[in-house]
């Protein structure tokens, strides 16, 4: 196998024996084999899209079978054959449709064609076709392999976040044929660097406009988060713990185990739901949050006496101690593990978690008392911070507030991370941190004090909510009248997956510069393109919290 496609690679450079997120060799080529699939469906959709025939279905379906592609979320080798059955199923069908609407029409791309065989071995059929797309010649072949695969990853971020936002109701064709078109250039050998250097910024185009249906979306559905404070702490009775970013999927579950008798806590990126008022009036058994992030599932899982639901990526290899009490939803699949699948409107039927949570002893009387009372305030979106936006305006004139610090994105799972944690508590008291996503775990639970009433410590929300972020920047940006990279604002980011890669490419394709990335650099980023970046972006590699704090104050 070869993977380089998050940023816990082997090395730095790619995982060859085995994926380091726990994926064999056997489900990293069927993920290949997969995206050849969906490559092969694009032209097709892209042909039927400009004859005015219907692809909703299985546009919706590219979206969501790219998030089982990637990191740690589809480890199932029979649940991703059925998405390669689906994928050449749909294609077939979109192909008989346009010959019979237009007898005439040819179906140029060789690709278009393609059929695996799906008795055979799906492994080393991804595989074989892998290495075909390794295969790059020609002039500057090293740079647009790179930004080819710049290009692949960040899709699979930027489609995660279209599938989310179809699930809460909002959709832009837009995307879909963007996406159909970028997965359709993947066979281009006539583009150059240049070419497909804007192609990889119009990713991040695209999925700005995908964060953005999301907000509009959750927010529709469940209000603008308001700061909320939750616990920390658990409280006596059966209980369901809900990991993943998955919101609606929690609202489908709390609406499920309504006065059942049982509490429902979040887990990782969850933790920003509390925020949404709809949920918390609604719902008064969305109690706490239980944990941290995803990569300490489990020692958490494995500790929580009740039943576990991963509604999205990060789900980290289960241990059996936990396998019974486990389920998954969505694209999120692994082998023994109970798959829920989706019924009316996506929702599955909930009833085998209830009952397991039901029949598990859930938090004794002691251990309840004995947990130390502790929480965290959440719910710190673009309308809640601009609706204070004078306050924090007229605290920076006075002089109060410094610099602002946005500190956080997507975590992993190697040890010794603790960069991020040392950075904010080194941020001097009189500068704000705004976090989002899941790197916010490295110091979440810290009490930075206020400013003039305003907390110093903000959490925006998900990794998605960077479109909060943005929004709280150009705000900010047009109160003082200067461009947003002349605000006294620092970006101190971390990355680890795809859809941080989708999240950089917007900050990118907004022209945002001198952000700090780590912990490393990603291994698929050619020398060239890395100095591209760097000359163009004043893209940075992190290196010690104090040199870099020091700089970012200097600015």
């Amino acid at each position: 196998m070869f993977c380089e496609q998050c940023e816990q690679t082997a090395s730095g450079d790619g995982c060859h024996q085995f994926g380091a997120c726990g994926k064999s060799p056997e489900v990293n080529s069927i993920h290949d084999l997969l995206i050849h699939c969906l490559r092969s469906l694009a032209p097709v959709a892209l042909q039927a899209k400009a004859m005015g025939i219907d692809t909703h279905e299985a546009d919706v379906f590219t979206c969501e079978a790219m998030f089982a592609t990637m990191t740690n979320v589809n480890f199932s080798p029979s649940s991703l054959k059925t998405y390669v059955e689906s994928a050449i199923a749909h294609r077939e069908l979109l192909k008989e449709t346009i010959q019979t609407q237009s007898p005439e029409s040819i179906l140029l791309p060789i690709i278009v064609d393609f059929v695996p065989d799906l008795d055979g071995n799906l492994s080393e059929q991804g595989e074989k076709i892998a290495l075909k797309f390794i295969s790059q010649v020609g002039k500057d072949a090293v740079d647009i392999f790179s930004l080819k695969l710049t290009t692949l990853y960040g899709l699979k971020g930027a489609a995660s976040y279209a599938f989310h936002a179809y699930e809460v109701g909002q959709e832009d064709e837009a995307i879909y044929h963007f996406v159909h078109r970028a997965l359709d250039a993947l066979r281009d050998q006539s583009m150059s660097v240049e070419d497909w250097v804007a192609l990889t910024l119009e990713v991040g185009a695209i999925n700005f406009r995908a964060m953005e249906l999301l907000d509009t979306g959750h927010t529709t559905s469940f209000g603008h988060p308001v700061p909320t404070k939750v616990s920390l702490a658990p409280v006596p009775g059966k209980a369901i713990l809900v990991s993943g970013h998955d919101i609606r999927q929690l609202e489908a579950i709390l609406k499920q185990s309504a006065d059942k008798g049982i509490t429902v806590y979040t887990h990782g990126e969850l933790l920003p739901a509390h925020g949404y008022p709809k949920l918390k009036q609604t719902y008064p058994h969305l109690y706490g949050h239980y944990g941290t992030a995803w990569q300490n599932q489990t020692k958490e899982f494995a500790k929580f006496p009740g039943a576990v639901v991963i509604t999205t990526n990060c789900l980290m290899p289960p241990h059996e101690n936990y396998n019974d009490k486990l389920f998954s939803i969505g694209p999120v699949s692994y082998p023994y593990l109970t798959h829920l699948p989706p019924a009316e409107q996506g929702i599955p039927d909930f009833t085998p978690v209830i009952n397991k949570a039901l029949s598990l002893p859930g938090f004794s009387e002691d251990v309840a008392a004995a947990t130390p009372p502790k929480s965290v305030t959440v719910g710190f979106a673009h309308n809640a911070v601009l609706s204070v936006a004078d306050t924090v305006i007229d605290a920076v004139k006075q002089g109060h507030i410094r610099h602002f610090f946005l500190v956080g994105g997507c975590d992993g799972a190697k040890p010794g991370r603790t960069y991020y944690t040392e950075f904010v508590e080194q941020v001097p008291d009189d500068c704000i941190v705004l976090t989002l996503a899941c790197g916010k775990f490295r110091f979440f639970d810290q009490d930075l004090g206020e400013i003039g009433g305003l907390p110093r410590l903000m959490d925006v929300g998900q990794c998605n909510d960077a479109y909060s972020a943005i929004q709280i920047a150009i705000a900010l940006a047009d109160a003082f009248e200067m461009d947003v990279n002349e605000l006294p604002l620092s970006m101190i980011l971390s990355w680890y997956e795809q859809k941080a890669v989708a999240v950089l490419l917007t900050l990118l394709h907004l022209g945002i510069k001198d952000i700090r990335l780590g912990p490393t650099v990603p291994a698929f980023l050619s020398p060239n393109v890395l100095q591209l970046l760097s000359d163009t972006y004043q893209l940075k590699a992190i290196t010690v919290p104090e040199q870099d704090l020091a700089a970012c104050l200097a600015d």
